[in-house]
């Protein structure tokens, strides 16, 4: 079988996300696979180039998986003709202008979220690779989950009857720093580096919610910082000043509406770390990252309200869940699967950077929302 080789420039790689994820997780073990299959019969193999700033760091992880190729310099990457793919993990601050500068380099470009820090950045970006004539894409990867992928699947079979009403829990708890070391990184609490809850999440909240609802046209929220004070990785304290929690309320254009809670401040009581509880008129669904449970109409329990005894009912033993009936692969790499195929092919990628704008555009209102104290709609964007 031909193999055709194309050169994916990962920039980001020694962040945590960048390595299990991207590289480990996706390229690595789409080469392990032994690439991708094209239309033509051939084997689309990827070669990743890795690209950070610290070269100690870097090298480790090229020895550790046996790669040639890495570099401290953007320029380098860019410049060189035999790179086919720019690939974005940075910190969110760091994004637009990498992303911009490998657009204009003629790079097909594909990249975490959110694509930049605001409205107008994003649609620079978007109009930009549409001009460029590049394949372009964004990380949605929460489509391609498990549970989220049998939601789909129950939403097109027409299982809910008609959606009533979605709610979204999503968080957990970052330690502060000082006993225990924080699990996230400290920027993500600084809003001069491009931190808060609402620019990190929200943009997954809209393709995803999107994808599966139809468009969003109006939301309301409240965003807070909740822990003031945080440590950071030296273990010096520092102050919070992006926002660590959001509580929204997104109206669909459909007429169903989605409470939104987004919290780093917050200790888990659910299956898993995200959940979707979607109520229809004639069934229901919880929808996690790897599970799915149902309630049909026919199965409803009856509760009646007295609080002077205790409840007969056992709620959660009335849910079914949806059994693993197909094999699901890594959702990253489902996705980069996608759009190495649409970049060697020359195709548009559906998940583009117009996309991704769409993204910032929730999260920008959310913020404003928040700061004005008001619902705002969400208008049609030009790109």
């Amino acid at each position: 079988m031909a193999r055709k080789v194309i050169h994916v420039a990962v920039n980001g790689v020694t962040g945590r996300m960048g390595y299990r994820q991207h590289l480990v997780r996706s390229l690595l073990a789409i080469r392990e696979q032994g690439g991708i299959r094209l239309e033509d019969g051939s084997c689309l193999y990827p070669e990743p180039i890795l690209v950070g700033r610290t070269a100690e760091r870097l090298r480790a992880i090229a020895e550790r998986h046996g790669l040639e190729r890495w570099t401290t310099s953007l320029d380098e990457v860019l410049a060189d003709p035999s790179v086919d793919v720019y690939f974005d993990t940075q910190v969110t601050s760091a994004r637009e202008a990498a992303l911009m500068r490998a657009i204009e380099a003629g790079k097909h470009v594909y990249t975490e979220k959110p694509v930049a820090a605001s409205l107008d950045g994003a649609l620079r970006l978007a109009r930009a690779a549409k001009a460029a004539g590049i394949t372009h894409g964004v990380v949605q990867d929460k489509l391609f989950l498990p549970g989220v992928l049998k939601l789909k699947r129950l939403l097109g079979g027409g299982f809910f009857g008609r959606v009533l009403s979605v709610r979204l829990e999503f968080g957990y708890w970052v330690f502060e720093g000082n006993e225990i070391p924080a699990q996230r990184p400290s920027w993500n609490y600084r809003a001069d580096e491009g931190g808060g809850i609402v620019l990190d999440m929200f943009p997954h909240w809209q393709y995803l919610l999107t994808g599966l609802f139809g468009p969003v046209s109006a939301v309301y929220a409240r965003t807070a910082t909740h822990i003031p004070r945080r440590w950071d990785e030296s273990g010096t304290p520092y102050e919070a000043t992006a926002d660590d929690a959001a509580y929204a309320v997104l109206e669909f254009a459909s007429g169903a509406f989605a409470s939104v809670n987004s919290s780093w401040a917050v200790r888990v009581n659910r299956r898993e770390l995200l959940e979707l509880q979607v109520d229809g008129t004639a069934g229901s669904a919880v929808s996690g990252l790897r599970d799915c449970a149902v309630q049909h109409r026919v199965s409803t329990p009856m509760p009646v309200w007295n609080p002077d005894l205790p409840d007969p009912i056992d709620y959660r033993a009335l849910w079914s869940d949806v059994p693993d009936n197909m094999t699901f692969d890594n959702g990253f790499k489902a996705e980069w699967e996608l759009f190495l195929r649409c970049a060697a092919e020359g195709r548009p990628f559906a998940w583009d950077l117009a996309e991704g704008a769409k993204g910032v555009q929730l999260a920008n209102l959310a913020l404003q929302s928040s700061a004005e104290g008001r619902r705002l709609c969400v208008p049609a964007l030009d790109v």
